[in-house]
């Protein structure tokens, strides 16, 4: 039975991932939030979660690279700072940072890449998303992470590609541009398509979300998987095998 730390377990994701490590037959060890240096308390489990916030990131991980604990981070909306704070971090315990941790978004990730290699240039790329209203970071972490298998595809680099925020007179597309539209509404927990648009056809990758707690029992497979790894980073995609 593997014991597990929920980083955020107040929050409506940290309150899932109870349920699901409960509906896996695994152990909640403790779960932390703001106050006090939680490394002690990290220290009896045998895994973190973290879908906190980003402002608790770079502490939460000086935490367990403290306790020596592996990590896994659904948190979004980071910024470069953080990912050097991953990075530092995977140096010394097993580390998996991801957008999305449903398996169906990141077999969907590994369609889009492929997709995006086997066709041409003259195919363009837009990434259209839909979460509740109360979601505060846009494009969603799961559309950057479709974009980042986009862009893998196709050999480019996703922030020189990238366009988004079109409004008014915003001139033509750009070519080989990877476009991203934002929508938020109601209570979805998150949709996500990739459109793949060429002459005369279009391509339309999908992924629904109908519940949180496809997130959860992802974040549990993950990081279970994690338990026992060598230090460094990884990805949804070595859970799975892809």
């Amino acid at each position: 039975m593997i014991k597990f730390a929920v980083l955020g377990h107040k929050g409506r994701m940290g309150q899932a991932l109870a349920r699901a490590i409960e509906e896996a037959g695994q152990e909640f060890c403790v779960g932390v939030d703001q106050g006090g240096d939680p490394a002690p308390v990290i220290g009896q489990c045998d895994v973190a979660v973290d879908f906190s916030a980003p402002a608790a990131l770079v502490d939460n991980l000086k935490a367990v690279t403290s306790a020596g604990v592996p990590i896994l981070i659904g948190t979004t909306g980071l910024e470069a700072e953080h990912f050097d704070a991953i990075e530092r971090a995977a140096e010394a315990v097993p580390v998996l940072q991801t957008g999305n941790t449903s398996l169906g978004v990141t077999l969907l990730s590994a369609l889009v890449q492929e997709a995006a290699a086997k066709l041409g240039p003259d195919w363009d790329i837009e990434i259209v998303e839909m979460h509740h209203r109360g979601k505060v970071d846009a494009p969603s972490g799961t559309a950057k992470l479709l974009g980042e298998a986009a862009a893998a595809g196709r050999g480019v680099d996703l922030a020189s590609h990238r366009e988004g925020g079109r409004d008014g007179n915003s001139g033509a597309r750009s070519e080989g541009a990877i476009g991203f539209a934002s929508l938020r509404g109601g209570t979805v927990a998150g949709d996500h398509s990739v459109i793949l648009a060429g002459p005369e056809e279009r391509l339309t990758l999908s992924h629904s979300a109908e519940n949180r707690m496809i997130f959860a029992r992802g974040a549990v497979k993950g990081a279970a998987w994690l338990v026992g790894k060598d230090p460094g980073r990884y990805t949804m995609s070595d859970v799975l095998g892809l």
